[in-house]
């Protein structure tokens, strides 16, 4: 029942996610966190199983921190997203695979770029324009096809998401609560209204 969005614009990436936290058909929490701040210039969204998602994401967190405090660099959105892709493939291969869907937006300072990247629980990496994740994306994919340009603005971009946060509840049987939207640019990463 979780959703996530991210949009690619000419000089950010713009990331929403509902704030629920559910168990089957239960509602078990609102204001849930699903997002993880990387490093200053990188964000990662989560989806899936409620314990997998926490451990991965705080585990990607840790390390991707702990690389910039002992090599005093900042790791690219493209570095970070390769290294996110090889521990879900190594965890696919043992036991206790993680059931965790991502994405990861991104700004690269020193190609002046935003990236945006959707992995999913099969640990298969794309490098998108806009993603989604969940119930939505089944909603929400053809608007973002429709509507979404490379020089989309800021402005656009949350007209866009409000778009696709209005089509879910106007289509989804079930009630969608607030979304969390965070814009990743040269400035580093910030929270707007939807």
């Amino acid at each position: 029942m979780e959703t996530l969005f991210g949009i690619t614009g000419k000089d950010f990436v713009i990331t929403a996610y509902d704030s629920k936290a559910v168990a089957s058909i239960t509602l078990m929490k609102i204001g849930e966190n699903k997002s993880r701040e990387l490093n200053p210039h990188t964000l990662m969204l989560f989806s899936g199983e409620p314990g997998d998602g926490v451990h991965f994401s705080e585990y990607i967190e840790r390390n991707i921190k702990l690389y910039g405090i002992r090599n005093g660099i900042e790791l690219s959105p493209r570095a970070v997203a390769s290294f996110a892709r090889r521990e879900l493939a190594d965890s696919l291969r043992s036991r206790k695979p993680y059931s965790v869907n991502l994405l990861i937006a991104g700004f690269d300072v020193k190609t002046n770029k935003p990236s945006l990247y959707w992995l999913d629980h099969l640990a298969s990496l794309a490098d998108v324009p806009f993603a989604a994740h969940g119930y939505g994306a089944y909603y929400c994919l053809s608007l973002l096809d429709r509507y979404h340009r490379e020089d989309i603005t800021e402005e656009e971009g949350i007209k866009l998401l409000q778009k696709c946060v209005g089509e879910l509840r106007t289509r989804m049987i079930l009630n969608m609560p607030d979304f969390v939207a965070k814009i990743v640019n040269k400035d580093g990463i910030r929270l707007v209204q939807l």
